[in-house]
């Protein structure tokens, strides 16, 4: 049996360095698997969790199977932070689940962190997709796979989703404004994994956490109330527009990141990917951030 040692690989990520961070207060022992020449802040920030005793070792999951192996030794979970196209989402993360086989280690997290992606169907979101596909290819190994899922970055739904824009103060949304969504705060993303690596009393399948679980109504008061501001409330058109105006977008773009943020809003204001329950309570020792809260901390200063 592996000592019960942790594998992160992309923990020079924004999620991947909080998970990290938060195994080591766990009392976790962690290797990170890190490219070489890495440097500027992510150096520094790799430096600061090697004095808490982190251990590096180079590498890539695109490596030879043989060779990733070898940096999987003595490890009993592996936790996948990657982010990327498919050729890192599926056929990386397939190579660096066959070298954990070889390994002999025991489970698998891939790196999903986000809405429900076992209720979409394919074509319903392209990032999604390629989690799917890799889901896809990991089912079947000896290796026990848990999928962590989040719902929705906070961060990315006040920043990069079009939903918010604080200079114009407007608060911009499609569908049901009363359909609840799940969202959760990156940070807490990584308090929630961290606890569930470590859970031994959880082996594969999906745990589901959320921050806290608004309608877009809701989110539209939470960022009244955090920032003091009125925000004009604006529908942009039903689900069903919703859809037909990415299939537009699609017919006239090579580039899916030209729609896919509406690819996951269609997700969650239509409820195909909100989750059906939440495993928040095996962890009570963690209190997530509130949407207004998150939104009081982090909204751009006027």
């Amino acid at each position: 049996m592996a000592e019960n040692k942790v594998l992160v690989a992309g923990a020079t990520g924004l999620l991947g360095s909080q998970i990290t961070a938060n195994l080591l207060d766990r009392g976790a022992s962690v290797r990170a698997l890190v490219r070489p020449g890495i440097d500027g802040e992510k150096k520094a920030a790799l430096d600061a969790l090697q004095a808490r005793g982190l251990e590096l070792v180079e590498g890539d999951i695109t490596d030879d199977v043989d060779k990733l192996a070898e940096a999987l030794k003595g490890v009993r979970t592996v936790v996948s932070a990657v982010q990327g196209g498919p050729e890192v989402i599926t056929d990386g993360q397939e190579n660096l689940l066959r070298a954990a086989e070889k390994a002999g280690v025991s489970r698998f997290v891939p790196s999903d962190f986000a809405i429900d992606i076992f209720k979409l169907d394919y074509e319903d979101n392209f990032m999604i997709d390629m989690r799917k596909r890799a889901a896809e290819r990991l089912a079947g190994s000896p290796v026990s796979v848990l999928s962590v899922l989040n719902g929705a970055f906070m961060e990315v739904m006040i920043a990069f989703m079009g939903i918010v824009d604080f200079e114009q103060g407007t608060f911009s949304h499609w569908g049901d404004p009363d359909q609840p969504m799940d969202l959760t705060s990156i940070a807490d993303t990584a308090a929630y994994t961290a606890a569930a690596v470590l859970d031994e009393t959880l082996a594969g399948g999906a745990v589901r956490f959320a921050g806290e679980v608004v309608s877009m109504r809701q989110f539209h008061t939470a960022v009244e109330a955090a920032t003091g501001r009125s925000f004009e409330f604006r529908t942009l058109g039903t689900a069903d527009e919703l859809r037909a105006e990415i299939e537009r977008l699609a017919k006239e773009s090579d580039n899916p990141f030209d729609y896919v943020a509406l690819q996951y809003q269609w997700g969650m204001v239509t409820g195909k990917a909100k989750f059906d329950s939440l495993d928040n309570d095996r962890y009570p020792e963690i209190v997530p951030v509130a949407v207004e809260e998150f939104v009081r901390a982090n909204a751009p200063k006027a």
